[in-house]
């Protein structure tokens, strides 16, 4: 394994305790796309602006927020708020707070969201999952600065630094009519893309060596090797699930190995891995032989080169929305059959569909987490 340490470590508070979700533990800036995301973070934590954290689910979206929020010098708490988790009932209630009786069960005042966070930084994780109803009111909030509890007529004024976190293409949302336009004017003020880990590859090895080192310990093993064909492996692999699939697959391989090596055969990588090779490189004989077999991939493959030597841009994009897209209508829109015939997780394929916006607004509404971990080396 390489020895590419990171000169400075974040995780989360109390890291070893059981968590509702599975979370990606690091975010490593060995890659240089990722070192320019870091200084990118270091130049707007002080100041006051509001950011808007763009990337996939498992890409670490949640400590960089953290990240913000410790070297922006402001003495409240870092409150994370997951808007696609709460209750579209009670996500009012949650943010602002509410009086005795202002609802059902409402026994007695309680403050949300924003008071809880005065001071601090307040981090809405996918939101692009809020009701529409309740980006005018967030919107008026960001505006005024102070909130109205639910059931109260007296605004409480509220000092708070914003930042948001979506892992769908928020202009879409907005020329399609779910999300509103001046509220995404007022929460890109910075906008902070995190680049999935298929574009930063140089951050994989040092992101598995980190996660070998953290379950080395749990597990009670010595130090363990990688092989040249572990390592290859790893860093062709497509990495759909972004960082949180490469911690599992790392743990899984840990719990595998024999004699303190982990081979290739003990990473549990689904789907395939990316080719390093060039198209020119690519032999006449070897397509006409691909095409004759292996169930039509053959010419599948074909016609990947033909785009390969069109010079077509973000090739990779295109062809997983046209997989994504023809998968799903083939399973009659069936988000578990999708993933299962896809041989990916249920929450990678939600992830996928709401980027491409292939989900329902009823079923975006009830989205799922997203949150990191984040350590960074010196560029």
């Amino acid at each position: 394994m390489s020895e590419l340490q990171p000169a400075k470590l974040l995780t989360f508070p109390n890291q070893h305790e059981p968590k509702p979700v599975p979370r990606s533990k690091a975010l490593i800036s060995c890659d240089p796309r990722s070192a320019r995301m870091l200084r990118q973070l270091e130049k707007l934590a002080p100041t006051e602006a509001s950011v808007l954290i763009v990337g996939e689910t498992g890409t670490g979206k949640e400590l960089a927020a953290r990240y913000l929020h410790e070297h922006s010098g402001r003495q409240g708490s870092f409150v994370a708020v997951n808007c696609g988790a709460l209750s579209e009932h009670l996500v009012e209630a949650e943010l602002f707070g509410h009086e005795a009786g202002a609802f059902t069960g409402a026994q007695q005042a309680r403050a949300g969201w924003f008071e809880t966070a005065n001071g601090g930084t307040l981090f809405l994780d996918e939101i692009g999952d809020m009701p529409l109803q309740l980006q005018v009111k967030l919107l008026r909030v960001l505006q005024e600065r102070q909130v109205v509890r639910v059931g109260s007529r007296k605004p409480v004024a509220v000092n708070v630094r914003l930042v948001a976190a979506t892992n769908v293409e928020l202009e879409s949302a907005v020329q399609a009519g779910r999300f509103r336009r001046d509220l995404y004017y007022r929460l890109n003020v910075a906008a902070v893309k995190l680049p999935p880990l298929r574009e930063r590859r140089g951050d994989i090895l040092t992101l598995a060596a980190h996660f070998a080192a953290t379950y080395e310990r749990q597990l009670g093993l010595d130090r363990v090797r990688f092989t040249s064909g572990a390592e290859q492996a790893l860093l062709e692999y497509h990495w759909p699930g972004n960082i949180r699939e490469l911690e599992n697959v790392v743990h899984y391989g840990l719990i595998m190995c024999e004699g303190g090596v982990l081979e290739a055969s003990d990473l549990r990588l689904s789907g395939g891995s990316i080719s390093t090779a060039p198209a020119a490189a690519v032999d006449e004989s070897d397509e006409i032989g691909e095409a004759a077999g292996e169930d039509g991939l053959g010419a599948l493959r074909r016609d990947l080169i033909h785009l390969l030597q069109s010079d077509r841009q973000e090739l990779y994009r295109s062809v997983e929305r046209l997989l994504v897209t023809t998968v799903f209508e083939h399973c009659d829109r069936n988000q578990v059959r999708t993933a299962r015939r896809l041989g990916l997780s249920r929450n990678v394929v939600r992830a996928q569909l709401k980027r491409y916006g292939l989900m329902p607004v009823a079923q975006v509404v009830r989205g799922g987490a997203d949150d990191g971990a984040f350590a960074s080396a010196s560029a």
